[in-house]
């Protein structure tokens, strides 16, 4: 099997040759991302369960009548995403999310508890970005690769991309670490209306603050090398080659 990681064709683009990145380019990095984490509407879709269940834990103390309407929205977000025919993926993470933080709130009949699993979560991200970082294996690289449709050429073959990743995973982990760093006293010592405000005023901020770190970073790195559009090179070339020797 032909490696992506490795060069499949005598002309394929080098770091040496990749010129400096364009607004071409920029757009194009820009437009990745927003695909990738979800858009404007992703955005939405992760924040109207939380959002919904910590106004009616405000309202009325309910946390069985809050879990089960916070998991209900999230299930009907998905349906009509299935019946509009739309991508799914950002949707179906949300509604697992949400219904594992409802089951801890029924289990533990405490409003924390829907919460408690999503910060879980989001710290062993923090960790899991800050160590992919320091160990050279950045873990934004992973996730982004086949976004790019460089999967893991950036490794061995495009030194200047390999440390955009690296920067821009360390900044993920250094702001959800910090993001934690302030959720969790506020677990242990707030009361759970408290710590729903302030969980839902920095679900966004933090990530818009990642994720234009990541186009920074991206954009000023070298153009991501191609290996789809390389492997399929290497496809046609050994086609006609097999074709000129029938």
């Amino acid at each position: 099997m032909t490696s992506l990681d490795k060069p499949t064709t005598p002309g394929a683009t080098t770091p040496e040759a990749a010129a400096a990145p364009s607004d071409d380019q920029k757009a194009v990095t820009q437009a990745a991302l927003f695909d990738a984490f979800g858009g404007i509407r992703g955005t939405v879709e992760t924040m109207l369960p939380g959002l919904l269940f910590v106004m009616i834990y405000t309202i009325n103390k309910d946390v069985k009548l809050s879990a089960i309407a916070a998991g209900a929205v999230a299930v009907l977000l998905v349906i009509v995403r299935l019946l509009r025919k739309d991508t799914v993926k950002h949707a179906f993470s949300g509604v697992f999310g949400v219904g594992v933080g409802v089951a801890f709130a029924l289990f533990t009949g405490s409003a924390k508890g829907f919460y408690l699993p999503g910060m879980i979560y989001g710290v062993g991200l923090g960790v899991a970005f800050t160590v992919s970082a320091l160990v050279g294996f950045p873990l934004l690289g992973v996730i982004l690769g086949p976004v790019f449709k460089e999967n893991l050429s950036w490794r061995t073959r495009n030194p200047g991309r390999k440390k955009a990743y690296v920067k821009a995973s360390l900044a993920w982990g250094l702001i959800f670490l910090a993001k934690y760093a302030i959720l969790f006293p506020l677990y242990w010592w707030g009361d759970a209306t408290q710590l729903g405000w302030v969980l839902i005023a920095l679900k966004l901020p933090p990530m818009v603050l990642a994720v234009y770190f990541t186009w920074v970073f991206l954009a000023k790195a070298p153009p991501p090398i191609d290996v789809i559009a390389e492997w399929e090179a290497k496809e046609a070339e050994a086609a006609a080659a097999a074709e000129k020797r029938a």
